[in-house]
């Protein structure tokens, strides 16, 4: 009895040194390893709100200005020296002081009776109740 009882405690062992041989000799793909995000990704992450709009409408007007921008944010946000959400009125801002000049289509809503509505709509809506 004692016998066997050694038995299965000598085969436990030579298979948990079994593994613990076949981990260590394949580290690196147990581990993933996260891919490495392009500068696009890292401020994408970071914007808020209109952000993506108004960093793409810029981009249209300024491609390689945005690209050396986009460059710049990600390594501060990496750094951590650029925390939090950025908005798309904060980016807006940011890029007029920088100098890049554009213009965004605006639309202005109304929210009446639980839907939005353009200031044409109210207007004319107020007009046919007169």
């Amino acid at each position: 009895m004692s016998t066997e009882l050694e038995l299965l405690r000598q085969k436990r062992a030579a298979e948990l040194r079994r593994k613990m041989l076949e981990s260590k000799s394949k580290p690196a793909t147990s581990q993933l390893i996260p891919p490495k995000l392009t500068p696009r990704e890292i401020v994408r992450r970071s914007l808020v709100g209109r952000g993506i709009e108004v960093l793409e409408t810029a981009r249209r007007q300024y491609p390689s200005e945005i690209a050396v921008l986009e460059e710049n944010l990600a390594k501060l946000i990496e750094q951590g020296r650029l925390k939090g959400p950025i908005s798309g009125e904060e980016l807006y801002t940011f890029l007029q002081r920088a100098g890049l000049q554009f213009s965004m289509n605006t639309k202005i809503r109304i929210a009446e009776g639980g839907e939005l509505k353009s200031i044409e709509e109210k207007l004319r809506g107020q007009s046919e109740h007169d």
